[in-house]
């Protein structure tokens, strides 16, 4: 069965100057995407619970890259603001954050980044729902297109200008929110693969967990996937 016929929204939006809310923008991942998109001339949203926090962070990333399309809101301001918003916290604030944005996301498309990683981080441990992504989809209900992105590249290595040599996993049930994420994804300098059907994100969630112990085992830094064919 092709993609298509999972894909009951239309989504009709250019990649370039998007207006993108990072939630969770002052964490390390979320701070890393927005310059990295900001470079490329997105506006971008910091958004966070504290208004404050959010906006003092946004100036100080606005004075680092000279640039004025940077601001900060409260998530809620954030998720009503945006057109497209990426998700970058803990899986402890996963469903309350979603909760706060839920009623401003509506219509609209929210890549989820998270893991699911419990205190024994190199164990998979997945949710009830079958992943985080799908737990997303289930909170936020069938107006807001949830695409998984992300969960395996590390945020020091989008914060360096160095290339990055590992591949990126993307799922979800839209094909036109599916390329648009893969857009944004190649503008991070990173190659990614639409995977499947939005429960496919599991493989990517428990992939850290594996990544993870690869990287102790193996005094690695940042072990990474790549796809092959012969």
């Amino acid at each position: 069965m092709e993609l298509s016929e999972f894909c009951p929204m239309r989504i009709q939006m250019p990649s370039r100057d998007l207006t993108i809310a990072i939630l969770g923008g002052t964490g390390d991942l979320g701070s890393a995407l927005a310059k990295k998109w900001a470079q490329k001339g997105h506006r971008i949203i910091i958004g966070s619970r504290s208004k404050e926090k959010a906006t003092n962070f946004a100036r100080s990333m606005r004075e680092e890259l000279d640039l004025e399309t940077i601001n900060g809101f409260e998530l809620g301001e954030a998720a009503e603001l945006c057109d497209l918003a990426v998700l970058t916290v803990p899986y402890s604030s996963h469903a309350r954050i979603l909760k706060i944005v839920k009623e401003y996301l509506q219509g609209k498309i929210l890549v989820d980044t998270t893991v699911p990683l419990q205190k024994e981080v190199t164990k998979v441990s997945l949710p009830k729902a079958g992943s985080v992504a799908v737990e997303a989809q289930n909170i936020l209900g069938d107006d807001v297109t949830v695409i998984a992105a992300l969960q395996n590249i590390g945020s020091h290595l989008l914060n360096s200008d160095d290339r990055i040599d590992a591949e990126v996993l993307i799922s979800g049930n839209n094909e036109d929110a599916l390329h648009l994420v893969t857009e944004l994804v190649g503008e991070l300098g990173l190659r990614s693969w639409h995977v499947g059907q939005l429960e496919n994100s599991a493989a990517a969630e428990a992939l850290t967990s594996i990544l993870i112990s690869i990287n102790k085992k193996y005094k690695r830094k940042s072990s990474g996937i790549k796809i092959t064919s012969h």
